[in-house]
Formats: structure tokens, C-alpha cells, sequence
């Protein structure tokens, strides 16, 4: 038997009020809005009436804060999972953009060269793979019901792109995985196939912060 789905969930929005591209930095806890957002998709999960099973994280404190309320509301212990990780970038602890911005560094310019790898951090295949990687030992990782897992909006659009088929290399504006969004994979003939996407945070997010992931 394996999991009936299992729901890729960003985290809510971050306390980042430096707008620094925060990545795989420590310390960078949800705000009191991404607490919010993280309930709300609980409670999406909860209103389905989805039976989940497991919930497993990215170990990032960000992630782990977002997958709490859903652990409260199925009664479940945490499980962490490297794999969900937000990528590496070289720019961590920098603001990109205005004065003073990391774009606008000569010294920085070569790490931006080939936004198609990308040259800044990890290449998008190794994202894609560790994160199919870990979807696939989630589908097998229970008996029966959904299984959770928390982690970063390129990292879940790395799944997404990959199952449809599309080039990894794309324009970060254009991403659909909103705060606290919930993208829904079953398995069609042993192959994840996305099932569905829902921003059950969508009310929160006009005033919310969503710079300082990569």
C-alpha cells in the first residue's frame, strides 16, 4: 500500500523585515502573518477531511513553524527530511535589490551569468531529483492516508515543472506557489501526477512580505 496523496505546502511568510535573501540562513522564523498562513492551510487540510498519516519537513525553522498547526490538527509527531531543503545561493544575507543591492555589484555580476543552471546556487536538476526522491519515499512511507511535506517555493516548483514536462529554467516572477500554498500529487500508474493546488492563504497575502527566498 502507499500514501493516497501526499500535499507539497510551502511555509507562511517569514519575519525577514531587512528583505534580505534569507535561503538556508538560521533564525528566520515565521512573522505573525506567516503563523496565519500557516493555519489557514491546516485548516484546508482539516475541511477536506484529507487523512493524513505523516508530516515531514525541510529542517529549516521556517518550515518546521509552518508544519506545527498541522501536527496539532492530525495529532502527529514531526519528521525531518534534508531533501526539502531551500537550495544553496551564494547570495544568502544579501539584499538584492535598491541601493546598496546585490545586482548592482560588479563583483557579483559573475555568479549571474547562466540563470539557466543557475550559476548562483544549486543547479535546478539536483533539486528536482532529491525532491522526487523524497516524494517518491513519502508515497511508500505509509500504509494508507496523505502524507505532508513542508518545505520552499522553488524547491515545490522544481516538482511542479518536472511533472509537467516543462524546462526547469524559468522566470522566478511567473512561479504559482504562494505562501502557505498546497500543491497535490497522486500517484497515476506509479508516476506523481499533480492533482491539484489551492493558496488557502490567498485572503493574507496582499500585505504580506514575500521576498528572501531564492
Amino acid at each position: 500500500m502507499v500514501a493516497s496523496q501526499v500535499h507539497l505546502v510551502r511555509h507562511g511568510e517569514v519575519f525577514n523585515p531587512e528583505r534580505v535573501l534569507y535561503g538556508r540562513l538560521p533564525g528566520f522564523k515565521l512573522s505573525d502573518l506567516g503563523q496565519r498562513m500557516a493555519e489557514a492551510a491546516a485548516a484546508d487540510l482539516v475541511e477536506r477531511a484529507r487523512p493524513v498519516a505523516r508530516v515531514i519537513a525541510s529542517p529549516l525553522q521556517r518550515t518546521q513553524e509552518s508544519a506545527a498547526p498541522i501536527l496539532a490538527a492530525f495529532g502527529l509527531p514531526i519528521h525531518l527530511d534534508d531533501r526539502l531543503i531551500e537550495p544553496a545561493n551564494r547570495f544568502e544575507g544579501k539584499r538584492m535589490r535598491g541601493p546598496g543591492g546585490a545586482l548592482r555589484d560588479p563583483r557579483n555580476w559573475p555568479s549571474l551569468v547562466n540563470p539557466s543552471r543557475p550559476s548562483w546556487g544549486e543547479p535546478f536538476r539536483s533539486i528536482s531529483n532529491r525532491m522526487l526522491a523524497a516524494i517518491d519515499d513519502a508515497f511508500h512511507s505509509v500504509d494508507d492516508g496523505d502524507v505532508v511535506l513542508v518545505s520552499h517555493q522553488l524547491p515545490i516548483w522544481m516538482v511542479h515543472r518536472s511533472l509537467a514536462g516543462e524546462r526547469l529554467a524559468h522566470d522566478p516572477r511567473h512561479r504559482r506557489c504562494d505562501l502557505s500554498s498546497i500543491t497535490t500529487l497522486a500517484l497515476q500508474y506509479n508516476v506523481p501526477t499533480e492533482v491539484g493546488y489551492v493558496s488557502p492563504a490567498a485572503a493574507l497575502l496582499v500585505p504580506a512580505n514575500d521576498v528572501g527566498a531564492v
